[in-house]
């Protein structure tokens, strides 16, 4: 349910969300979008009030992101000279014609080869595919590491999935003992990747973003909240 609601000069729409829920819960996405989740017995009014309430945090995170989302990168055209991400270093992309699609990394450069020379949506998806594939290969690794000192929160070693998210770097399903990661990780520093896996572990212990996980957090990786802060200047493309 869409509703309206000004806050100091600004109209904003946000997404209500009706559920079974003990709190208000107010989310806000890298595109702007707002939803508020909040049970069926809690009147508008609590609602609206709950949101004037964290007005000034809304509209600061709405100006964020809107800059953000100004300085989004131009969508690649995969030619040579440009840069790609990978683990947080800029490499520099060459591209040649070859009998094979693959992908060679020597750094500063990545060597994309390719049937095609001029066909964009093949460069893409054969880099893609590589890239999607040191991602997992990378926190899969980080999983095998971490998961010792977790063991006897989670069992057995959890599944591990990866997909494209719009504004999460992970997830944990501590029930069905599944981590999913977000194939966006693949920009992130490689400390930041590493914090995300701590992250999500965690979870086996507290389910919650509670005071007693962050603690937990802490025992296992203290710095993390160095790295968070890192991890906060990355922008979730899709």
């Amino acid at each position: 349910m869409i509703k309206r609601i000004k806050l100091l000069d600004r109209k904003i729409e946000y997404d209500l969300q009706r559920k079974r829920v003990k709190n208000i819960n107010l989310r806000i996405k890298p595109d702007k979008t707002i939803t508020v989740s909040a049970n069926p017995r809690v009147p508008i009014s609590r609602i609206e009030r709950f949101i004037l309430e964290k007005q000034e945090f809304i509209l600061r995170a709405l100006e964020q992101y809107g800059k953000m989302q100004k300085s989004l990168p131009k969508p690649k055209q995969y030619i040579n000279g440009e840069t790609i991400k990978v683990f947080g270093q800029d490499l520099t992309l060459k591209v040649f014609l070859a009998k094979k699609n693959h992908v060679e990394k020597d750094e500063p450069f990545i060597n994309l080869y390719v049937k095609d020379f001029d066909d964009v949506s093949l460069k893409k998806k054969v880099l893609e595919k590589w890239l999607y594939n040191q991602l997992e290969e990378t926190v899969t690794n980080f999983c095998k590491i971490i998961y010792p000192a977790f063991k006897k929160y989670c069992g057995d070693f959890p599944t591990i999935k990866f997909r494209k998210m719009t504004s999460r770097w992970g997830s944990c399903n501590f029930v069905r003992k599944i981590l999913t990661f977000n194939y966006a990780l693949i920009n992130a520093p490689i400390e930041c990747v590493e914090y995300v896996v701590y992250h999500e572990f965690t979870h086996f212990i507290e389910p919650n973003h509670s005071k007693k996980f962050y603690v937990a957090l802490s025992n296992f990786l203290p710095d993390y909240k160095e790295r968070k802060k890192e991890l906060r200047k990355i922008l979730i493309v899709k």
